[in-house]
């Protein structure tokens, strides 16, 4: 049996975040292009993709650029002459969302087709596949046997999400930034209002709840349901966070870099898809980055607590509860973790509201501050920031090396150095020299010498000495060919590295598009993408939303339902509201009227 090979794919912010994603064990990194990204934040040269692109390949690991906004009909040129440019410096595919891009006039970079395209059912997955795209990012909502039966229906590569912030509605299909402040989500300009205070009440105006953050969710995390998903069709495990800092990439990336090796490690049936090892100087441990608490999110079904209605902001791991205060200190009963000066603390305040302070010095289980925050005993600290931790994080943290096996030997005019990595590639450096006995065994020198590749993408494994005779060898032409060694080695990575490729008219297929009909939500915004799906036997579409707005219509769909978090399902909880319906989210000028669509089991925001 051949192993499947899976893939951990990192974000990156910028080239610095790209070379540590890869340095900590990604065997994939996505990157943002300089635009057209649904992260308009995070945009990046294409000199930078390239020189990450440079770095990465030694690996074997892949880049992918973001392209995922919809396009304009006056952008369409712009966006092809970028697309040249990306895959000149050495992208290994494209992510995308507007359909409009197929027909372009592409070069032959493979198109992965981004979660902003609502990968939600087989039907649609497998056309995708029959349309020519070699890759579907799934949607986050999906369940586990949703995901298997996708698979089944189609042999495309199927991307998944496993960790990071959750979008509250289906991805492409929330317009409620664009609505209330012209800012679509679908060009990267997303205001994040779902991560705002809202107040919700019934159809007579009484209140429920009060000033919560009732669209805000946790964050996703699926480190326990790895092999689940693998053995369920997912070839590609895609961390969330194209802006978030170093220091997060760095943890999580090495964090689930241990433990998909882990699985391979117990299960032969999958391996890893990039070349090298990552050795780390620290402890991965996710709940020291930035996370609202965690959650599967409904891979196993609808559960309760997926969201944080007390803040959108970062709440970190517990650490203890309140003891008692005394003056400008207050000791901690039940610590769970030590604390250290300098760090940041949080807790829920008596208002219902985050709020957070500096540790200024520790002595045990006593916390000295320079103002003492309103503190409770009984209070629940969590650390949402570890200052040593951080520290470590902020040095070189983790190192990534191929491994080399070494012959050296002797020729009828010199020396020879062949060196042979994990990859198989090779390289041999042959050096004149009038060679002389020895005075002493030289075995240990040439070891000694050879064995030097300091901060090189190389580690030597093995070190065979195969000479004829005990012959003198300077430790100055060991290091000589041993250098030449590295950067034949370099050479003969970047020759042999192969792209993907697609042929020229792969997306010229006659495949039916599972719809004859299309609104707004499959977000048209130029001639190209109406061609496109014209092409595939769409009868009629509507414009996108951001093309032509409207008040009539759902300004977001979202399986996170507010009437199954305070318990009044009729499906699963098996009992009414005793509100009256329809309930209003509202916030100063802002007003949204819920509905609840119980056959979709989804949620829908409208403007009231």
């Amino acid at each position: 049996m051949v192993a499947r090979p899976i893939e951990l794919l990192a974000p990156a912010k910028d080239l610095v975040c790209g070379r540590e994603a890869v340095r900590h064990g990604a065997d994939a990194v996505y990157i943002g292009a300089p635009k057209f990204s649904a992260r308009a934040a995070a945009g990046n040269t294409v000199d930078d993709i390239g020189r990450l692109c440079d770095f990465a390949h030694l690996f074997n690991v892949r880049v992918y650029v973001a392209l995922n906004t919809i396009l304009k009909d006056e952008e369409l040129a712009e966006a092809e002459t970028l697309i040249h440019r990306l895959y000149r410096a050495g992208a290994d595919a494209l992510i995308v969302q507007d359909t409009g891009v197929t027909r372009l006039d592409l070069p032959p970079v493979p198109l992965h087709v981004s979660t902003q395209a609502d990968n939600c059912t087989p039907e649609k997955v497998a056309f995708w596949h029959n349309a020519g795209f070699v890759r579907a990012i799934l949607a986050r909502e999906l369940s586990l046997e949703e995901i298997r039966t996708v698979a089944e229906r189609t042999p495309m590569e199927l991307e998944a999400f496993v960790h990071g912030a959750l979008c509250v509605s289906y991805s492409g299909r929330c317009y409620l930034s664009a609505a209330l402040s012209g800012r679509s989500a679908n060009r990267g300009e997303c205001a994040q209002y779902c991560r705002l205070p809202y107040t919700l009440t019934d159809a007579g105006g009484q209140i429920l709840l009060a000033d919560k953050h009732l669209l805000s969710l946790r964050d996703l995390n699926r480190a326990d349901e790895l092999e689940a998903m693998m053995t369920a069709g997912i070839s590609s495990f895609k961390i969330e966070g194209r802006l978030k800092d170093v220091s997060y990439v760095k943890n999580i990336t090495a964090f689930y870099r241990q433990k998909l090796d882990a699985v391979f490690a117990r299960n032969r049936a999958f391996c890893r898809a990039s070349a090298g090892t990552s050795v780390f100087s620290f402890v991965p441990q996710p709940e020291k980055s930035f996370s609202r608490g965690f959650t599967p999110y409904f891979l196993h079904g609808r559960i309760p607590e997926i969201a944080s209605f007390d803040t959108p902001k970062s709440i970190g791991e517990p650490v203890g509860t309140v003891k008692e205060r005394q003056g400008k200190s207050f000791t901690l009963k039940n610590r769970s973790k030590p604390v250290h000066n300098g760090d940041g603390l949080v807790f829920i305040n008596a208002r219902g509201e985050l709020e957070g302070f500096r540790a200024n010095r520790v002595e045990g289980d006593r916390i000295f501050l320079l103002k003492m925050p309103p503190l409770r005993p009984g209070t629940l600290l969590c650390r949402n920031y570890d200052r040593a931790f951080e520290e470590q994080l902020a040095k070189p943290s983790a190192e990534r090396k191929l491994s080399v096996e070494l012959e050296f030997s002797d020729t009828a005019f010199g020396f020879a150095l062949a060196a042979t990595d994990e990859t198989g590639a090779r390289a041999v450096v042959v050096r004149p020299f009038e060679k002389a006995p020895a005075q002493t065994p030289p075995e240990e020198n040439i070891r000694t010498q050879l064995s030097k590749w300091g901060p090189t993408p190389f580690l030597p494994e093995k070190i065979r000495v195969c000479l004829s005779r005990p012959w003198f060898v300077p430790s100055s032409l060991l290091g000589g060919m041993r250098r030449e060694a590295v950067e034949k080695l370099v050479q003969v990575h970047r020759m042999r590295y192969r792209r993907a490729w697609v042929k020229r008219n792969v997306y010229d297929t006659p495949a039916p598009y599972p719809a004859k009909r299309l609104d707004y939500t499959a977000n048209i915004a130029n001639a190209q993408a109406a061609a496109f799906y014209a092409a595939h036997g769409v009868e009629t579409a509507e414009p996108a939303f951001e093309q032509a707005p409207r008040k009539d219509v759902p300004l977001m769909y979202t399986k996170h339902c507010l009437r199954y978090s305070l318990g009044w399902c009729p499906v699963h909880h098996g009992r009414q509201s005793p509100y009256r319906e329809p309930f209003y989210l509202t916030r100063k000028q802002t007003h949204l009227r819920l509905q609840f669509d119980c056959r979709e089991c989804r949620m829908l925001v409208f403007l009231a």
